[in-house]
């Protein structure tokens, strides 16, 4: 069934993958933006069906979590992208192949992300390890887990190789490794990577999405934001500036940068951890390739595929599952 998955099952002498095991995509899938866009527009993954839990968070909010739970020992924690949520196909298509390999699966929605906006006035960022952190605990404390496995796509990328580098020897000693695709690991780059012409899909997108949050946000807290700053935006990075830093707490856009970026981070790592990010992925940049660290990291693993997109990877072979999703399954389970 998974023909390819042999070839993933062994350790790379080195951290940095030097080729990448990726065969490539669809061959309609001619360049990175239809890699990217294809797989969440036509893909559809089937048979997944969660059981919700909401937890309370220490400051008086909510999370909500997505479980397959079948008594199993082993627990896969998946971690969305930006405004996505855990019916991504992504996040559907990585559930059912651990839920068919023997994990328990936990997808969990950061906040104002699972359909309903949370109470608090802060909504989820990038950096945002304080809550990864508390769906760990709440796992660890709710099951008995002899292993925990993190994959995440995306912004969850960001969040998870943050929240384990931060966390470094104090980590959980459940966790025994984390896969994760398509990482903006250097948020000031990839915010000019939106910017460029090229992109304008992919920040109307997001943009048009977070903005109705923000209205919300508004709406629910008088006085604590500036809706006139919108007609300010030209940029991403001024968007981050009047609004993302202002409500994740951040001083300004350089200060959230710096301290979300996950690059700023791995070096604390202390887990096996991959890092797959397609060299075509069109929303990252060469700052978000951190080869010097991995070559030189014996917890990093980095490849860097010549195609993917970004959170795409679907092969021309298997259609129900992407590479990425096999490759998570075997790196977790090789290590």
């Amino acid at each position: 069934m998974f023909p390819i998955l042999g070839s993933f099952v062994r350790f790379f002498p080195m951290p940095l993958i030097e080729r990448s095991t990726y065969p490539g995509p669809p061959t309609w899938q001619y360049n990175g933006h239809l890699q990217t866009l294809g797989p969440g527009i036509f893909r559809r993954v089937q048979g997944v069906e969660y059981e919700r839990e909401r937890i309370e968070t220490p400051d008086g909010d909510f999370l909500d979590l997505d479980w397959i739970r079948r008594r199993n020992r082993r627990l896969v924690i998946l971690t969305h992208g930006l405004e996505g949520n855990s019916t991504r196909q992504y996040i559907r298509g990585t559930a059912k192949l651990f839920a068919q390999h023997g994990w328990d699966v936990l997808a969990w929605n950061c906040r104002s992300c699972s359909g309903e906006m949370n109470r608090a006035f802060r909504m989820y960022h990038h950096g945002d390890t304080e809550d990864i952190g508390t769906v760990v605990r709440h796992a660890l404390q709710t099951n008995v887990y002899e292993a925990v496995a993190l994959v995440g796509y995306s912004m969850g990328a960001n969040i998870t190789m943050k929240y384990l580098g931060v966390q470094g020897e104090q980590a959980p000693a459940q966790i025994r490794a984390a896969a994760v695709f398509s990482a903006p690991c250097d948020l000031e780059s990839g915010s000019k990577a939106l910017d460029r012409w090229e992109n304008a899909f992919y920040r109307r997108r997001f943009m048009r999405a977070l903005v109705r949050k923000i209205k919300e946000k508004d709406a629910r807290f008088p006085g604590r934001l500036d809706l006139s700053k919108l007609e300010q935006v030209r940029r991403w990075r001024d968007f981050d500036e009047h609004f993302s830093a202002p409500i994740c707490g951040y001083r300004d856009a350089a200060d959230f940068y710096q301290n979300a970026s996950a690059k700023n981070f791995i070096a604390g790592i202390r887990v096996p951890t991959l890092l797959v990010n397609a060299q075509n992925d069109p929303i990252l940049t060469q700052a978000c390739m951190p080869t010097e660290i991995a070559s030189e990291h014996p917890y990093f693993y980095l490849e860097m595929p010549e195609h993917g997109g970004h959170c795409g990877f679907q092969t021309r072979t298997n259609y129900e599952f992407s590479w990425s999703e096999q490759r998570a399954l075997a790196f977790v389970e090789s290590v």
